[in-house]
């Protein structure tokens, strides 16, 4: 411990706290009524937040209540799943109990604030990550927890260090919520600049200067009708050409695949449940499923860590485009020709959580690449509807809202069939407007993307300036040292004694219990120290 400043001392964390213990293993089912039982969503940014929890019967809750007996000044940290973070139980706080992933400690003569931030800080937040254990999912045991070596300083300057920390926080996050509003508003104006663009406002100027290329809604629809007609005889001719190369080469190969026949839709909508905006002239809302030669799924194979082609998954789906980080892989030819990507592709998440399920983007060709089963491949006809047009409408306002109406919701996740993705509402305009509410939506959005990797860039120096000052702190380099303070070393003799006399110690193979018949102006200190 060279490192240790003068004055200063360390201990395991385990003789610091009168409780070390986590929430229920087993959790008592839910109830509509009743008291909260929280867990690790609950503990952010050095708070609780209680806008959404477990409500469990009374009796169940007075029995997690004895064994974790939450108090104000208690320490909580997240120590299962998302680990490492912190709060401290406020007063007046309503009463809760904890699920497993959560730890509660109570500091014994140490500033709890100051226990809580050393938490975060470099050093313990790298033991906790280092010693996570669990496959599924990771956590840290109590016992791993409870060795843990926590630095001490003077309990004077404990609260200064705080002081300084809270001091430096309190500008940093003025800085940090200007850029988290600004992050905000860039997600409002893109929404906004998508309805816009489906409600015919962005090429109002356009239109006025193309009125003898506008059509009624009728005669627009009757020709893309006819279009699609004429695609799919296309496609019937190009198959039946494959099919006799194949047949005179001797059968060799896979058979060529015969187009699906088309469907058709009917004139009005069935069951819509949103409300379609009035759109301008040379514009008509109909089934998304006349621009498309039908829907596809993609493949169900079990991929692997390495292999011959990527498998584009619903994680790769990111603002419209694909991302091609943390890819799996196949090499099954026959799934790489039934599945293989071609540029254009607009690719749908039919499955997701609530709030993602729905998801676009196009492919532009960048690798070859098939897809997996949980997206859908729209299979449009690029002269009735842009691959982009197709791809942003499909992230509007308008058609989330739909999506919405439409998804069925299961156990943490929902989907939109590719019979509803067909029979979703969908803007159609010539394709010559199309391509100009592309290039504007690009402009736009693009520059709404540039200042948005700013914001980030912003946060990320917050996040690293955020860890220096704890760094700093916890390290003995932000405040100078007072030689007045009483030294750790005797404010552990302190501890020590408070834990030794203060009650009934009760430890996993501990030494026998002292006399339970303590004088009553004693504090009870109970520390348990057990495996998560």
């Amino acid at each position: 411990m060279s490192d240790l400043p003068e004055h200063w001392a360390v201990a395991p964390l385990r003789d610091l706290v009168s409780k070390l213990v986590d929430g229920s293993h087993n959790p008592p089912p839910k109830k509509p009524h009743g008291l909260p039982m929280l867990s690790a969503i609950n503990i952010a940014n050095n708070d609780i937040e209680m806008s959404t929890f477990r409500l469990i019967d009374p009796d169940a809750f007075a029995l997690e209540d004895q064994r974790t007996r939450i108090a104000p000044g208690d320490v909580l940290l997240t120590i299962v799943g998302a680990i490492g973070r912190t709060a401290i139980v406020p007063k007046n706080v309503v009463p809760f109990t904890l699920q497993r992933s959560v730890a509660v400690l109570s500091p014994i003569l140490v500033d709890s604030k100051f226990l809580m931030y050393q938490l975060e800080a470099p050093r313990l937040a790298r033991y906790l990550a280092d010693n996570a254990r669990g496959t599924a999912q990771k956590g840290v045991y109590l016992k791993t927890l409870g060795q843990m070596q926590v630095w001490i300083p003077p309990l004077e300057e404990q609260r200064r260090i705080v002081g300084k920390i809270e001091e430096l926080f309190s500008k940093l996050d003025k800085g940090v919520e200007s850029l988290t509003t600004a992050r905000e508003q860039l997600k409002a104006y893109r929404q906004s600049i998508l309805k816009a663009a489906f409600e015919g406002k962005l090429t109002e100027d356009w239109r006025a200067q193309n009125v003898d290329k506008l059509e009624g809604p009728e005669a627009l629809m009757g020709r893309i009708k006819l279009e699609r007609e004429d695609y799919f005889k296309e496609a019937m001719a190009e198959w039946k050409d494959s099919l006799s190369r194949w047949s005179a080469n001797g059968e060799n190969g896979s058979k060529p695949s015969k187009p699906k026949s088309l469907n058709d839709y009917p004139p009005k909508f069935h069951d819509l449940r949103i409300r379609l905006p009035e759109l301008p002239i040379g514009w008509a809302w109909s089934h998304l499923g006349w621009c498309s030669m039908g829907p596809e799924y993609g493949t169900a194979a079990k991929s692997s860590e390495t292999g011959a082609v990527p498998v584009v998954r619903m994680g790769n789906l990111q603002g419209g485009c694909i991302d091609w980080s943390d890819l799996v892989y196949t090499s099954d030819q026959q799934e790489i020709k039934q599945y293989s990507l071609r540029p254009g592709d607009v690719l749908f998440n039919r499955t997701n959580s609530p709030e993602l399920v729905g998801k676009t983007s196009i492919y532009k060709g960048e690798r070859e690449a098939v897809f997996a089963g949980y997206l859908v491949r729209v299979n449009h006809i690029e002269r009735i509807a842009l691959g982009k047009y197709l791809t942003y409408f499909l992230s509007s306002p308008i058609a989330r809202e739909h999506g919405n109406t439409v998804k069925t919701d299961g156990v943490n996740q929902s989907n939109i069939n590719a019979t509803k993705l067909q029979e979703y509402p969908f803007p159609f305009c010539s394709v010559a407007e199309q391509a100009v509410i592309v290039r504007i939506l690009d402009g736009k959005l693009s520059a709404a993307d540039a200042m948005e990797s700013e914001i980030e860039t912003g946060l990320a120096r917050a996040a690293a300036l955020r860890q220096s000052i704890l760094k700093r702190a916890f390290s003995g380099q932000l405040i100078a040292q007072d030689p007045a303070d009483e030294p750790a070393t005797k404010l552990l003799e302190r501890i020590r004694f408070e834990r030794e006399n203060g009650g009934t110690i009760k430890q996993r193979n501990s030494r026998k219990n002292k006399s339970e018949t303590a004088p009553s102006h004693r504090r009870k200190i109970v520390t348990e120290v057990t495996d998560a």
